[in-house]
């Protein structure tokens, strides 16, 4: 059974960084790490699942919503089996419960962007910006 597990999360002030790391686990069966997409969303209270990004199966391709462009960077390493999300320029707005998520959708990256179309999450990580 697949896991992913999320882990970087925090308390920081407006303007900061975080990392947050995603480790899977459990690949096996004809299924591989490597051959899934990967993406980052995002829940806060009282709010539907946003997508945050995504990366292709090699790291090759990627795509960001809005709220991320310019300031969020996504990547994986397919050795180690992980997904990272470094967060810079963080806002208020920017807090929330952060999953990690694996899609075996044949779907391109740059429409990848539905909750729906990802197979497996994790458990959340929580960020929450001070102002």
């Amino acid at each position: 059974q697949v896991q992913l597990v999320e882990s970087g999360g925090g308390s920081v002030q407006t303007g900061g960084s975080l990392r947050l790391s995603c480790v899977a686990s459990g690949y096996m069966y004809g299924r591989s790490f490597d051959r899934v997409a990967m993406g980052w969303f995002r829940q806060a209270p009282g709010k539907e699942r946003e997508f945050v990004a995504a990366v292709s199966w090699n790291g090759a391709v990627t795509n960001y919503g809005d709220s991320a462009k310019g300031r969020f960077t996504i990547s994986r390493d397919n050795v180690q089996n992980t997904v990272t999300l470094q967060m810079n320029s963080l806002k208020p707005e920017d807090t929330a419960v952060y999953y990690c998520a694996a899609s075996s959708s044949v779907v391109g990256i740059t429409r990848l962007f539905r909750p729906d179309q990802y197979n497996d999450w994790g458990q959340g990580t929580q960020v929450t910006v001070s102002s």
